[in-house]
């Protein structure tokens, strides 16, 4: 009988499609691809006006919680920070002693290059991460961090993660696609 590391399947499932399709398809992004507004009303990443506007430096992300409805259609730009931030950074932190990222916090990049530099990071960070839990982590519950889902497994969180990647990574690509047919 054959046994399956079901910690290096979920790296493969994330790893093989970084690699072999969703960073290939930033490669080249530019700036104007990063804070293209499809439609009037987009969120971005922008200019810091105010004081009391998500993140530290230069530039907001546009954000509000409980979100809109409908939710607003999300650029690049707002995607990735959304990715770095959200999906990768908080998680990392929480589980793997990150350093601590949330929307308020985070350097928000104004340019595709920072961007791509902090999503790099971002995604290396976790890989190694769910590297580092081995087959016996994935079972550990995971913990109050993760709300009413503290009693799940993380490997139930490592598959969430992995679904958001590749959702985002995949609009982030159409988004691409649009602006360049536009």
């Amino acid at each position: 009988m054959r046994t399956i590391s079901w910690n290096s399947e979920l790296l493969d499932q994330l790893t093989w499609h970084w690699d072999n399709q969703l960073r290939p398809r930033l490669d080249g992004l530019t700036d104007a691809e990063y804070h293209w507004e499809p439609v009037p009303g987009c969120w971005g990443v922008r200019p810091r006006t105010a004081d009391d506007q998500p993140g530290t430096g230069e530039f907001t992300v546009d954000f509000a919680f409980p979100a809109p409805e409908p939710a607003p259609v999300t650029t690049i730009a707002w995607r990735i920070a959304h990715v770095v931030v959200g999906v990768y950074g908080a998680r990392t932190a929480a589980h793997f002693g990150g350093p601590a990222t949330d929307y308020g916090t985070h350097p928000y990049a104004g340019d595709a290059a920072t961007a791509l530099r902090q999503l790099d990071d971002a995604h290396a960070a976790w890989v190694e991460g769910v590297r580092s839990l081995g087959e016996d982590g994935l079972l550990r519950p995971c913990g109050p961090a993760e709300g009413p889902f503290a009693e799940a497994p993380l490997g139930t969180l490592v598959l969430h993660i992995h679904r958001e990647v590749i959702h985002h990574g995949a609009e982030v690509a159409l988004l691409r696609d649009l602006h360049a047919h536009r």
